[in-house]
């Protein structure tokens, strides 16, 4: 059973139209795509974040499931603990109802991993949540981009617009990711992390 305590759902990212379409955004996709399963908008809020209050699946008897927020962050990438934190503690959330949903240059192109706590990996929208939450122990869902090709620098590839070819696969990862955030709250984080890792033969 979970919790009846709201989850946070936060997708990493940078805001404004030149960066939608990046490795580093497909935290943004996925709130989108949830936004969109819900019917809903983002809207403005006080902690410098964009959220909207949804509930997630169905429950039998089509009952709504559970409450969650969605929400990203106004600000860069590198500067997102501060608008995240905020927006934590104006909703009593506790790192253990967190959930960060990121790019992940150490997984292979559209895999899924789930995690808790455990280092950065030099991402900076991780540091900076870690640095203002004062923890590492919330929960992340990390979506697999791969590595940049050849010499390519890592920070240009995160920050390349994804070539139109590759949009469709990349739009299949973020639906499959939204199904995943569903999961977490419907059913639990551990009980998904397992069904997920298992599926992926992680």
């Amino acid at each position: 059973m979970t919790s009846t305590h709201p989850w946070l759902i936060v997708g990493l990212g940078n805001p404004g139209l030149e960066y939608a379409h990046t490795r580093h955004n497909v935290g943004h996709m996925v709130i989108d795509a949830l936004a969109a399963r819900a019917g809903v908008t983002l809207n403005s809020h006080r902690s410098g974040t964009h959220t909207a209050d949804i509930r997630m699946g169905v429950l039998p008897g089509g009952v709504p499931g559970p409450r969650a927020i969605i929400a990203v962050s106004d600000s860069y990438m590198n500067t997102s603990g501060g608008p995240v934190g905020r927006l934590a503690k104006f909703l009593d959330v506790a790192p253990d109802h967190l959930l960060v949903i990121h790019d992940e240059l150490d997984l292979p192109e559209h895999s899924l991993r789930l995690k808790t706590g455990g280092g950065e990996g030099g991402h900076n929208g991780l540091k900076s949540i870690s640095q203002v939450l004062g923890t590492r122990d919330y929960h992340r869902l990390r979506m697999g981009i791969g590595r940049p090709p050849g010499r390519m620098d890592a920070a240009d590839f995160v920050l390349a617009r994804i070539p139109a070819k590759a949009m469709t696969d990349i739009e299949v990862t973020v639906e499959e990711a939204a199904d995943v955030v569903q999961d977490v709250v419907m059913r639990g984080f551990v009980e998904t992390q397992q069904r997920l890792h298992t599926a992926q033969g992680a």
